[in-house]
């Protein structure tokens, strides 16, 4: 009965590890293959809002300086998110990699309590006396 119950629990665990990552793997996958389309294009890259409470509290100088380094940074960033759906495959063998060292962590977990579970009964924990159990092996 032990052992079926370790199974049962074990098979569950599995099932549900199996449909994490396949969930998140689906998400990864489309939050990478449209980065650039969620990111809005170009012109959200270019330019980073300041709100405007800190507006008032930033020298207009520094500002000056912090839109500069933002129209720097801008093609470097819209180029990064162009290649982002190029990264979808190492995604999968990622999602791939994973599941397999979750799955065999999960069945390792399975086997060792069904080793546990054949010790126990071997060494007191049989339906029969202890008594009754070594007259057996001696015959």
């Amino acid at each position: 009965m032990f052992y079926a119950i370790n199974w049962f629990l074990s098979l569950a665990l599995l099932a549900l590890w199996s449909v994490a990552c396949w969930g998140a793997h689906a998400v990864t996958v489309w939050v990478v293959s449209n980065a650039g389309a969620l990111a809005g294009g170009s012109a959200v890259t270019d330019a980073v809002l300041v709100p405007g409470w800190l507006k008032a509290w930033i020298p207009p100088q520094l500002m000056d300086q912090w839109e500069a380094v933002l129209s720097s940074l801008g093609p470097m960033v819209q180029a990064s998110l162009d290649a982002m759906p190029a990264l979808a495959g190492g995604v999968t063998f990622l999602a791939w990699a994973l599941w397999g060292v979750g799955a065999i962590v999960l069945v390792a977990f399975a086997v060792g309590i069904h080793i546990l579970i054949g010790l126990v009964k071997r060494h007191g924990g049989g339906t029969g006396s202890p008594g009754n159990t070594k007259e057996a092996l001696a015959r």
